[in-house]
């Protein structure tokens, strides 16, 4: 691929939820790498208007906190959903894949970085065992993009 492969990074969480602010920290880790290949977002949650911003890039990122698993952080490659179920508070990224192809024509190639988080409860902070597991998903994801537009983190 060549480096006119645009990208986005779309980190999601509540960042006043400890953990749960992972995808939005891991979004601005990435920001800061200056890549004008990358466009980085983050939100609370995924909103249906973000399927028009997918269908702008040839590859998506999706990164989320996740409550369970062995490992600091992993991919998964994601297709289109099946079918368009969903309610403005649980909107999958393949549902808005889905959308994309449906209301936009294309659906970029798109990934799910998932970070194991341990704390969730009201307060303004990542917790020290999900700081280490970031800086894991950052470095993972910044090679995986860095490899793509040419460059290292």
């Amino acid at each position: 691929m060549s480096a006119s492969v645009s990208m986005l990074v779309l980190g999601y969480g509540n960042p006043g939820r400890q953990d749960d602010g992972l995808g939005p920290a891991a979004a601005a880790a990435i920001e800061r790498l200056g890549w004008p290949e990358v466009v980085t977002q983050d939100n609370y949650q995924l909103v249906i208007e973000d399927a028009v911003e997918l269908a702008a890039h040839d590859i998506v990122w999706f990164v989320d906190a996740i409550r369970s698993g062995d490992e600091a952080c992993d991919i998964q490659h994601l297709s289109p959903a099946d079918d368009l179920d969903f309610s403005s508070h649980q909107l999958r990224p393949e549902v808005l894949l889905a959308l994309a192809a449906q209301c936009c024509g294309r659906a970029p190639d798109a990934y799910l970085l998932a970070i194991r988080g341990y704390e969730f409860d009201f307060a303004v902070g990542i917790s020290p065992r999900a700081a280490a597991n970031l800086a894991q998903a950052v470095a993972l994801l910044a090679d995986r993009i860095g490899a793509i537009v040419g460059r290292r983190s």
